[in-house]
């Protein structure tokens, strides 16, 4: 019997969007199943070798309430629901919600991104970089992680039209 296929798309390269791809693909890996993933667009940055540049964008998300990490459990638990103008126009903003997401995956005991990557790879999930999206952007081969396929659409869908799972991100 042939394992079961998952593929997904992965088109966003925020810290937050960064789980979901691996997460789902590491867990399908561990569960027999074949899985490729094929990152395009914003994507792409999932695949560069320094991950230390990831950020929570909170602007336009509001699905993100914030709670703080810090402090008595009466201020961790405050749902802080900063409206997008104020967001905006405070500088930082962006860097203080990563600062602090990055703080509560810390403390919450949850994988970082490079490790649920390497994770991924060790799985021998199957990573697939859009050829054209890299040269849309102008990104050049040795920005990426070794061991990742380079191709279009089409190499995708390959894999894709026989999956029993496809997920877009």
């Amino acid at each position: 019997m042939e394992p079961k296929k998952l593929a997904i798309i992965a088109t966003k390269g925020t810290l937050d969007w960064a789980y979901p791809p691996f997460i789902l693909s590491s867990t399908a890996a561990a569960l027999g199943y074949e899985v490729q993933i094929f990152f395009t667009f914003y994507g792409l940055n999932l695949l560069k070798r320094d991950l230390s540049g990831l950020k929570v964008s909170p602007l336009g998300n509001p699905g993100m309430p914030m709670k703080m990490p810090f402090g008595p459990k009466w201020f961790r638990d405050i749902n802080w629901n900063i409206p997008n103008a104020v967001q905006a126009v405070v500088p930082g903003f962006e860097s203080l919600a990563t600062g602090l997401m990055k703080q509560t995956i810390a403390q919450k005991g949850v994988a970082s991104i490079p490790d649920l990557r390497q994770l991924c790879l060790d799985a021998e999930v199957k990573f697939i970089g859009c050829q054209m999206t890299v040269d849309l952007f102008g990104f050049e081969h040795g920005e990426f992680i070794d061991n990742i396929e380079y191709g279009g659409a089409a190499t995708f869908f390959e894999f894709a039209g026989e999956s029993d799972i496809c997920l877009y991100m």
